[in-house]
């Protein structure tokens, strides 16, 4: 479990193909920040770009770790099949620390696509289209995790296209995240909040008529 609030860049360092078919996974070697691995352990969960993964080596004085990304987790994924890219991580939530974003899984729900991303006064517009399947998750001030970030939803448009939603980042969100990389038709991992799918999985329930198991 994961609250969308960054705790450092990584960067992907080196990638390995597990073996020679589509059917194999990748072995990433992700650089940490210095320091950033200190109270990291073999086994540990990690959320890169919004995506959980486990820590499966660990070379803690240089600063680098691995995780096996699963072929069908890189078909689900954007960000993570590239060496050099810069990657949001989160360590995994403790009991006792403070929930500082929303609730987040580190299950990417879907790919969106960057549509626009622009300085407006002193912040940054960040527009995504988002999957057609994923807008009626979205609403107005509600929350979104765009690469790991949890983020409110200022503006939605929906469309044949899918669901078009624009946030508002702030200067210090961009400089201390790797959101600040992205550019218009770039893939963000998308993660819905974990109420608005309760909620319509209550309402879609509610609405099938209820059939005697006995009848």
């Amino acid at each position: 479990m994961f609250t969308g609030i960054i705790t450092g860049v990584g960067r992907i360092a080196d990638l390995h193909a597990q073996g020679s078919s589509l059917d194999h996974g990748k072995r990433l070697t992700i650089e940490a920040p210095p320091g950033y691995l200190d109270d990291v352990g073999l086994g540990d969960s990690i959320a890169h770009n919004g995506a959980c993964m486990t820590v499966t080596t660990l070379d803690a004085p240089n600063h680098r770790y691995t995780i096996d990304v699963s072929a069908e987790s890189l078909a689900c994924t954007a960000g993570l099949a590239t060496v050099g890219n810069r990657v949001n991580l989160e360590k995994a939530l403790r009991g006792n620390d403070r929930l500082g974003g929303h609730i987040v899984s580190g299950h990417v729900d879907g790919i969106g696509t960057v549509t626009r991303f622009a300085r407006v006064g002193e912040s940054w517009e960040l527009r995504v289209m988002a999957p057609p399947e994923l807008g009626k998750y979205l609403a107005y001030k509600g929350s979104i995790t765009v690469n790991g970030v949890s983020l409110t939803v200022n503006q939605i448009q929906d469309s044949a296209a899918g669901c078009e939603f624009s946030i508002n980042l702030i200067p210090h969100t961009v400089e201390n995240t790797a959101l600040g990389q992205l550019a218009d038709g770039s893939q963000v991992n998308l993660e819905i909040d974990t109420v608005a799918r309760y909620v319509e999985r209550m309402l879609s329930a509610s609405s099938t008529p209820h059939k005697d198991p006995s009848a």
